[in-house]
């Protein structure tokens, strides 16, 4: 899978996510019918989320964006379907392009995340289980400091 396949498929899914987290926010406050929808959806989205910030971050490095355009890449998913809208600018601008730099035979890494990112790409079932370890450990981190002030 390339970097932009993979960006893509992550952005997507995590706009999705958003959508179904307004329909429970729907139903709870504009309905009030249920708060099934939020508590459900909620999670669901946060862990998209954090697995879109981790594959930003992933892409990033291996793509040499700018600083500002990783930023936005992570600002992204901040506001709904943004991360859709942030994917189509960059496969514009070309930011999307090309194989994973440091595959098999790929270029030699030259800083830590690139090493790191040398290491996932050389090793994609070892880096399939990184990324589900890290997911979980940060969504973790997320339930113990508690979901964000809501008015109810």
């Amino acid at each position: 899978m390339t970097p932009k396949l993979l960006f893509r498929r992550v952005a997507v899914a995590e706009a999705f996510t958003w959508a179904l987290l307004l329909i429970g926010m729907f139903l709870k406050y504009v309905a009030g019918t249920t708060d099934l929808g939020v508590r459900i959806f909620g999670m669901v989205h946060g862990v998209v989320f954090i697995a879109y910030g981790l594959i930003a971050i992933t892409t990033w490095v291996n793509q040499r964006w700018q600083l500002g355009v990783g930023m936005l890449a992570l600002v992204s998913a901040v506001p709904p379907f943004v991360t859709i809208l942030f994917d189509r600018r960059v496969e514009a601008a070309g930011l999307l392009e090309g194989p994973w730099r440091f595959g098999a035979g790929g270029e030699t890494p030259s800083t830590l995340p690139e090493r790191v990112l040398a290491w996932l790409t050389r090793n994609p079932g070892l880096a399939a289980v990184v990324g589900i370890v890290a997911v979980a450990g940060l969504t973790g981190v997320a339930l113990v400091v508690g979901p964000p002030a809501s008015g109810s």
